[in-house]
C-alpha cells in the first residue's frame, strides 16, 4: 500500500477557514481547470457501497438561473414568515444568496436508483445515499476555499421546483443549489455568528459516552477538548 505525508495543520487550517459565502462574489471567471479539480474532488468523496449517486449540473442559461431565483424569492418570503420580532428583523437583513452574481451556479443531485434497488451497505439505511451526495459536496467545499473560490448552499428552495425547473427524472433527487466563484473576502469567523444569528455550540456539550446525554468521563479528553476550544478562542 502507499503511503503519505497529510499537513495536519494545513488541513484543519481548511477546515476552520470554510465559510457559506452569499454576498461577496467578483465576476472573474472560474478557469475550467479549477472547475473540474473542484469536481474531481467531488467525486472522490465516500459513497455507500461505491454507488457515486451522485450528478453536476451545471447552471450556465441566464434564463434558467433567474426562474431560481424567483423561486427563491418566493421561498424566502415564506420562510420570513416564521420569525417574528427581533429574529424577523435579523431574518430580512440576511444576504442569503448569489445566484445572478456568483460565476458558477450548480444543481447537485443524487440518482436514487443507481445500481439498481440493492446497494451494498444501503438495504438498512436507504437515505445513505443522500448522506453520501452530501460528502460529495463537502469535498467540493474544502477544495473550493483550497483554490481561493468561495461557495455557498442556496437551501430556501423547495425540492419540487427544482426537479421541475430542470426536468430531473423520478428516481433523482435535486439536493443542493450551490453558487461559486471568487469573492472579495472571506469573513473571519461564519457570517451568521458575526450577524448575530447563532453562535458556535461548545463542542464539550456535544459529546457523550455510551448514552445520549451522558457526558464523557474520559479526563484527558476533556482536557484536550478545552485546550483546542481555548485555542479556537484565541
Amino acid at each position: 500500500m502507499s503511503t503519505m505525508t497529510i499537513d495536519a495543520n494545513a488541513f484543519y487550517r481548511l477546515v476552520a477557514s470554510r465559510r457559506d459565502v452569499r454576498g461577496e462574489y467578483l465576476p472573474d471567471p472560474v478557469p475550467a481547470d479549477v472547475l473540474a479539480r473542484l469536481l474531481g474532488a467531488a467525486h472522490r468523496a465516500p459513497s455507500v457501497g461505491y454507488s457515486q449517486p451522485w450528478n453536476f449540473i451545471l447552471v450556465n442559461n441566464a434564463e434558467k438561473r433567474r426562474a431560481v431565483f424567483r423561486e427563491f424569492e418566493a421561498s424566502r418570503r415564506r420562510e420570513a414568515e416564521q420569525f417574528d420580532g427581533e429574529r424577523r428583523t435579523r431574518y430580512d437583513r440576511l444576504k442569503l444568496e448569489g445566484i445572478m452574481t456568483a460565476p458558477v451556479n450548480l444543481l447537485v443531485t443524487c440518482d436514487r436508483s443507481r445500481f439498481g434497488p440493492a446497494v451494498l451497505g444501503r438495504t438498512q439505511q436507504p437515505d445513505t445515499d443522500i448522506y453520501s451526495t452530501v460528502c460529495a459536496i463537502q469535498n467540493l467545499w474544502l477544495a473550493a476555499r483550497c483554490e481561493g473560490l468561495g461557495l455557498g448552499w442556496v437551501s430556501i428552495l423547495r425540492p419540487a421546483s427544482l426537479k421541475a425547473l430542470f426536468d430531473l427524472p423520478e428516481p433523482v433527487e435535486p439536493i443542493a443549489y450551490l453558487c461559486l466563484g471568487y469573492v472579495s473576502h472571506f469573513y473571519p469567523t461564519p457570517e451568521l455568528e458575526q450577524r448575530g444569528w447563532n453562535r458556535r455550540l461548545p463542542l464539550a456539550e456535544l459529546v457523550f459516552q455510551d448514552d445520549w446525554g451522558e457526558q464523557t468521563t474520559d479526563v484527558a479528553l476533556v482536557q484536550a477538548i478545552d485546550d483546542l476550544s481555548q485555542k479556537a478562542a484565541e
